[in-house]
């Protein structure tokens, strides 16, 4: 088959706010190549991406991604290998094309898997998939009381591992930083799993995201997270030096694998957490993967929108047994939970699994989805390059 057509759906929450939160919005994706249709997210800005997809040629290497996409072949995983090719060195002056190409490389895993009747990991090339443990990923409280009372809440639901990020974390002093790790380890007790996400606060400044590695490490807590920029591989790098007890986790930044390779070879994380609706989509995050395996590195998706998100992040490592935790959006916000109308859902034991069926399993809801689209058209000279197109029925 070949791809006929890509559709892009611009969908946004009536407000959306300045809270560390990418699931007030969201660019899904839809492939059709002859009778299958595939489903994708993009994780980055909604417009953005639309205008990369269509944008006029700037030169022989500044072309619209599209011009890499329609009209290919599509019958096994080597085709889409080839077409993320075309796009790295036709688009290579286009920034944004790895995050427009991440949504749109998911959903033609999902067209192939319905097409094959395979379900994508096995495409990948694993036989078996292993259960992880799911942490509740969500935002700071205000307070530490706040803090508390949300992991209380994640443990009252369920979960064995909670992540906290953002907010006031890292703006303030260690003392203030260190009360709100405290109490989130009050809330989720001694037996579970605490992580934390400093959401790049520190910048390059090493010094300041040492000064919470004592409470970290008192608090038991199982990684930091994301202190500094991601392409700051000397910091990351210095950190892991002083870190002996809290590893340093890193990664969701990356938009190729050879940027996780580096943070992993020269950033020296414990834990590379990859995004596929931003690195390029499932198989480089596969490669990822298979690079963290060699290394003694342990791969972690990145999800913290909707669970058709969650079902392509959890593919490129489902195989992998030893490499058994796994972010899961615990509070995102009602479009996320309305996109698909299933879910991954942790068993009694807090454990998720990669849907046992072909393509990424998910049904996206239209139906529900009817409040949130954008209407977008782009004209250059005159000239119509892109209009929004109704979601199906």
């Amino acid at each position: 088959m070949k791809i006929d057509a890509v559709d892009f759906f611009y969908l946004s929450m009536p407000k959306v706010t300045t809270d560390a939160d990418g699931s007030q919005d969201a660019l899904l994706v839809r492939v059709r190549a002859g009778s299958h249709v595939g489903w994708g997210e993009c994780e980055a800005s909604p417009l953005t991406c639309i205008a990369s997809y269509v944008c006029p040629m700037s030169h022989g290497a500044c072309r619209p991604v599209a011009e890499s996409v329609l009209g290919q072949p599509l019958n096994d995983p080597k085709d889409i290998a080839r077409i993320r090719a075309a796009v790295q060195f036709n688009s290579m002056d286009l920034l944004q094309a790895p995050h427009t190409f991440s949504g749109i490389e998911i959903a033609l895993w999902d067209a192939l898997g319905k097409m094959l009747d395979e379900p994508i990991y096995r495409l990948l090339g694993y036989k078996s998939a292993f259960p992880k443990l799911a942490y509740a990923s969500q935002l700071f409280g205000d307070t530490p009381m706040e803090t508390e009372a949300k992991a209380r809440s994640a443990r009252q639901a369920g979960f064995r591992a909670v992540k906290f990020g953002w907010v006031k974390y890292g703006r303030g002093t260690a003392a203030e930083d260190a009360a709100h790790v405290e109490a989130a380890r009050a809330g989720m007790g001694q037996e579970a799993h605490v992580l934390i996400d400093a959401g790049q606060i520190f910048a390059q400044d090493v010094a300041a995201a040492a000064e919470r590695l004592p409470a970290l490490e008192r608090c038991q807590a199982l990684w930091l997270e994301e202190p500094f920029l991601a392409d700051a591989l000397a910091a990351y790098g210095a950190l892991a030096d002083r870190s002996s007890k809290v590893k340093i986790a890193g990664g969701e930044g990356c938009h190729s694998s050879p940027m996780a390779l580096n943070l992993i070879e020269f950033g020296r994380v414990g834990y590379i957490q990859i995004d596929t609706g931003r690195i390029g989509g499932i198989g480089p995050a596969k490669e990822v993967a298979d690079h963290a395996v060699a290394k003694g590195v342990t791969f972690v998706n990145h999800t913290f929108t909707s669970h058709l998100a969650l079902s392509a992040s959890l593919q490129p490592y489902a195989g992998l047994a030893d490499h058994r935790i796994a972010e899961y959006p615990f509070a995102p916000r009602q479009l996320a939970l309305e996109l698909t109308s299933n879910h991954i859902l942790p068993d009694v034991d807090g454990l998720i699994r990669v849907p046992e069926a072909p393509g990424l399993v998910m049904s996206v809801n239209t139906s529900a989805l009817a409040p949130y689209p954008q209407d977008v058209e782009i004209v250059v000279a005159g000239r119509r390059l892109f209009r929004s197109a109704p979601l199906p029925g």
